[in-house]
């Protein structure tokens, strides 16, 4: 249920949390921005002689299986994660966006299909799906990106119609409509600037959706190639190591998944409740 005030209302937003949502996205884009400038080692250099080693003040994260810095390898895979995550929730956006905008708009019959397209792309599940998608081209960044965007624009899709259909029946739009305004100029001058705070946050949104599953497509050997340092591919690497009680080689760099993706969740879902105060909610425990 959800969490009231003593008067009934709703309970107000707590800003420790986006305070420390914001904090930990900054030491993690400081660290992938910092790190690789600062350090001489090569994340795929090879040590067999340090092979396995257990945290320690050298190897802060420990080795995996090879001798490679288990720190800076996953500092590199996060900076990966985060790279594709946001192009992707970023091409997902503008795929969607159009697409619910030209729903919007026309309405009729174009509005009934192209919603009955989207129906049909939620009806398939998503890994699946994007898993087909890139085993059509070989292990890249660019075939991981197309397949989180072609599995993930419906959200943005169904977001941006709703907008447009309400405010479709604004009075600044009857007025536009009135006045003789042509259609790309509402679109342009009334709808588009409403629309963008909502599309912006969908696309935020969309960023620990587009992490897990570039993970997860890595993760499987159907990502980015495996001498990439990427934290599905060591993740995987890892599993080897577990049976041999070498626990930090998959620990940590899961670690990196779940930091920035709760925190991007955390801080946009600040953003809206600040927003739009009629969607404040928490559940209690």
């Amino acid at each position: 249920m959800a969490a009231v005030t003593r008067r009934g209302g709703p309970a107000r937003p707590r800003p420790r949390r986006a305070r420390l949502a914001t904090a930990t996205l900054a030491v993690l884009v400081a660290a992938v921005v910092v790190v690789p400038l600062v350090t001489r080692l090569d994340q795929q250099l090879v040590d067999l002689g340090a092979a396995g080693l257990p945290p320690s003040p050298a190897h802060p994260f420990g080795t995996d299986e090879v001798g490679r810095d288990v720190l800076l390898r996953s500092v590199y895979g996060l900076r990966v994660s985060l790279l594709v995550g946001l192009v992707a929730a970023l091409v997902s956006a503008v795929v969607g966006g159009l697409v619910g905008l030209v729903a919007g708009i026309a309405g009729g019959v174009v509005d009934r299909l192209l919603m009955r397209v989207v129906d049909g792309f939620n009806a398939l599940p998503h890994l699946l799906f994007g898993v087909f998608v890139v085993a059509l081209f070989s292990p890249s960044a660019g075939a991981v990106v197309a397949s989180v965007a072609v599995t993930h624009w419906t959200t943005a899709a169904r977001i941006v119609r709703s907008e447009v259909l309400t405010l479709r029946g604004r009075p600044f739009v009857d007025a536009a409509i009135l006045g003789g305004s042509s259609r790309a100029r509402i679109v342009r001058r009334h709808l588009l600037p409403n629309l963008a705070p909502q599309l912006l946050l969908a696309t935020v949104l969309m960023i620990p959706h587009a992490i897990w599953h570039e993970t997860a497509l890595s993760f499987l050997g159907l990502g980015l190639p495996a001498h990439l340092a990427s934290l599905g591919n060591m993740i995987n690497d890892g599993q080897r190591s577990l049976l041999a009680g070498d626990w930090w080689s998959s620990l940590f760099p899961g670690l990196l998944i779940l930091l920035p993706t709760l925190a991007i969740s955390a801080l946009a879902q600040h953003v809206r409740d600040r927003a739009n105060p009629r969607w404040r909610s928490e559940l209690a425990l």
